[in-house]
């Protein structure tokens, strides 16, 4: 038994009522919220305090519905005898909103700062890695990738790479097929909506899909921000951007150090609007909104 299973276990007490809500079509105890709320705290950092009690109820009601569940109890007990669902239990907490060049500052200065020296430097050898973590459905990956394959027009001939990663495995594939609805591209620039096609057999006329020469300079992979990372070498950027939010002081202190020592000397950490640097962090410069240089 792993050791969130003994956890989870621990946290059923036999003699636990089932306290029913006429409000509610399942019961939903105290203990219930609580319990939940600590294993995604313990396996994703995501904090959910009383406020968010609702939106836990009304998310994960969509499991019970398909697990066929009469209670949250009932549900409590399926997590801790079935490792297999804590994907889907992670999945229903993840908050997905995003869109195309959201906080569009971010991306005038990758195109200023990163993508035109890329393009203009001289020399063999060079190569330009970029991670987007917390990449959610997908546009930002290809925001990043449509503002580098403007500027660098041959990037995905050169070692031009961007890592997308996120934690829901569900937008993820979402996000590898490319595929949007079409009003998703109202807001994108005009000079990038050439990397946006019309719908391809098998999709219907109100979808476009993201350019193919630029999909491949983007590989999507599964990835817990708080447990271990799979990769050794320098970012010359990275986005984290509205992810943190959902974290307490602690975690964000020493995920934003880990993003520190995991981008380049000179390179750029950007976060989201309403996200904050908590503590010190004195490898950081701030160079402009929510934009941070690594200076030491």
């Amino acid at each position: 038994m792993s050791t969130i299973d003994r956890k989870a276990t621990a946290a059923l007490p036999t003699n636990e009522p089932a306290v029913a809500d006429a409000m509610r079509e399942f019961a939903f105890s105290d203990l219930d919220f609580r319990s939940l709320s600590q294993l995604a705290y313990e396996h994703a950092g995501i904090v959910l305090p009383e406020a968010k009690r609702n939106l836990v109820y009304g998310r994960l009601s969509r499991r019970l519905r398909t697990l066929e569940l009469a209670t949250f109890r009932e549900y409590r007990e399926y997590l801790a005898a079935n490792s297999r669902e804590l994907e889907s239990f992670i999945n229903s907490l993840s908050t997905n909103h995003t869109k195309f060049f959201r906080e569009s500052h971010h991306f005038d200065h990758l195109r200023s700062q990163v993508a035109t020296p890329f393009a203009h430097a001289k020399g063999g050898g060079r190569k330009l890695r970029i991670w987007s973590a917390g990449c959610s459905s997908g546009e930002e990956p290809y925001t990043i990738a449509v503002v580098l394959k403007k500027e660098i027009h041959d990037a995905e001939r050169q070692d031009v790479r961007i890592l997308a990663t996120d934690i829901d495995t569900d937008v993820l594939a979402r996000a590898a097929r490319g595929v949007y609805a079409a009003s998703a591209v109202d807001e994108v620039p005009a000079p990038y909506r050439s990397y946006f096609g019309a719908h391809e057999e098998g999709e219907t006329a109100d979808q476009v899909f993201v350019d193919h020469d630029v999909q491949k300079l983007i590989a999507f992979r599964q990835l817990n921000l708080l447990q271990p990372w799979p990769f050794k070498g320098f970012f010359d950027t990275i986005f984290c951007r509205n992810v943190m939010i959902y974290f307490d002081g602690p975690t964000k202190s020493k995920l934003v150090e880990r993003f520190t020592q995991q981008v380049k000397l000179g390179g750029w950490l950007y976060i989201g609007h309403s996200e904050s640097l908590i503590g010190s962090h004195p490898g950081l410069e701030l160079v402009g909104r929510t934009i941070y240089r690594r200076v030491a």
